[in-house]
């Protein structure tokens, strides 16, 4: 035997002790990396706050749209409310009149004369409908006399000397006023008393009825 068969082969790598330590490096080196995630980059910020920047001008324009949506409905109700207000005002001498001739007839006509009754009957009937259709559209009568003069329903003709009333106490009404729906129709004409005491703060104002 030649002396290189002679020699001793040299021994082989330990596999699994290798693999043992390569397991226990990348161990050591996971939990660090968790640790320290990376920061994000320029770009992700600009995203970010791109994103915000959308959904707030999103809920600006829903905002708006709602805005407009309200106005408009505002609008159509206004208009179904007050369209009839120029054929209204062209009805009110219809009920002023009927109003006078009620008033024109006298009370022992109407206790004794049978015409005169049946007479007073029928105006009666239709004056009750026409003011049944005004309160179908809103339509109301201002109650003005004892109430204080306000220029917003009022429109003084006169000015009557009653001591025993409170200075700018409606004490006449002339005309009969109207409102459509809270919104003044056409205005009073009143007279108006002085001489009496100064109003207070807080007394009546004007009011409206059917």
């Amino acid at each position: 035997m030649t002396q290189e068969q002679q020699q001793t082969p040299e021994p082989l790598p330990d596999t699994a002790a290798t693999a043992a330590e390569d397991a226990a490096t990348v161990a050591a080196v996971e939990p660090a990396a968790a640790e320290a995630p990376s920061a994000p980059s320029a770009r992700e910020a600009e995203l970010e706050a791109e994103a915000v920047k959308l959904k707030d001008q999103l809920l600006r324009a829903v905002a708006e749209t709602e805005n407009v949506r309200r106005r408009l409905e505002q609008q159509a109700e206004d208009r179904a409310k007050y369209a009839v207000s120029s054929f209204a005002k062209d009805v009110l001498p219809v009920a002023d009149n009927l109003r006078r001739a009620l008033d024109n007839i006298p009370v022992e006509a109407r206790e004794s004369d049978p015409i005169a009754q049946k007479l007073v009957e029928g105006i009666e009937l239709t004056e009750r409908g026409l003011v049944a259709v005004f309160e179908r559209f809103g339509i109301k009568r201002i109650d003005s006399v004892g109430q204080r003069f306000d220029p917003n329903f009022h429109q003084a003709m006169m000015e009557v000397d009653d001591a025993s009333k409170t200075a700018g106490t409606v004490v006449l009404e002339m005309q009969t006023g109207y409102t459509i729906h809270g919104r003044l129709l056409r205005e009073a004409m009143v007279g108006v008393s002085k001489g009496g005491p100064k109003p207070q703060p807080g007394d009546a104002g004007v009011d409206t009825q059917a």
